[in-house]
């Protein structure tokens, strides 16, 4: 049974890993005014119609994107097609004049139940839309395990990619979750999510902000 999603600081924190440097400080402050977002396509066995949804943070540092229906499974009575899912959302992203952003760094958070013997694996992309692609960073847990579960991945400064001043340009995240029954016991199921049990547990994108050149 899955139990109540409470998850330790020490069990986070052994699960929090970092990819690249760490974040150094940004140009910028946020901007004043207001960010909106909005889903604009939805694609991919994780996330059907209406399971997913975007909120920016009330300081303008970060949004949120919360899935409540993203589950990968294997073992047990689980279909060959449960062990790895995909989710593909296109964000609109309205930011005030003057101002453009990257992302400094992403909080991936789940939640997962993996037998003894079977592991799990989350990888995740983003990219601005008409730009290159962010190199796909996967990261692994190896059963047995039952509990929260959080990576963070970290973009350095210099390599941040800015979205184009004055443009608007769609958000686009890809994400996917597999779980490999390995070793475990056939009966048991394993499985690997990005939601949790009270519906608490968001994925973070937070932002790095640059002013735009003024126009003459």
């Amino acid at each position: 049974m899955r139990k109540a999603v409470t998850a330790s600081a020490a069990c986070l924190s052994a699960l929090a890993l970092t990819t690249g440097m760490a974040q150094a400080a940004v140009n910028d402050p946020p901007p004043p005014g207001k960010i909106t977002l909005e889903v604009l396509t939805v694609n991919g066995s994780g996330c059907r119609a209406g399971t997913a949804a975007v909120a920016p943070a009330a300081d303008n540092t970060a949004f949120t994107v919360t899935y409540s229906d993203y589950l990968a499974q294997a073992g047990g009575k689980s279909k060959p097609t449960d062990m790895r899912k995909n989710c593909q959302l296109s964000l609109g992203v309205h930011i005030p004049q003057g101002f453009t952003y990257a992302i400094a760094s992403a909080d991936y958070r789940g939640y997962a139940n993996l037998a003894d013997g079977a592991s799990g694996l989350e990888r995740a992309s983003y990219y601005h839309q008409g730009q290159s692609q962010t190199a796909a960073v996967s990261h692994t847990i190896k059963g047995k395990y039952e509990d929260n579960w959080q990576f963070t991945d970290s973009t350095p400064v210099g390599a941040l990619v800015w979205k184009p001043c004055g443009e608007d340009r769609n958000f686009n995240i890809n994400t996917e979750l597999r779980v490999d029954k390995g070793t475990s016991d056939p009966d048991e199921t394993s499985f690997l999510s990005f939601d949790s049990a009270d519906g608490g547990v968001k994925t973070i994108y937070h932002f790095a902000w640059k002013k735009c050149p003024a126009r003459h």
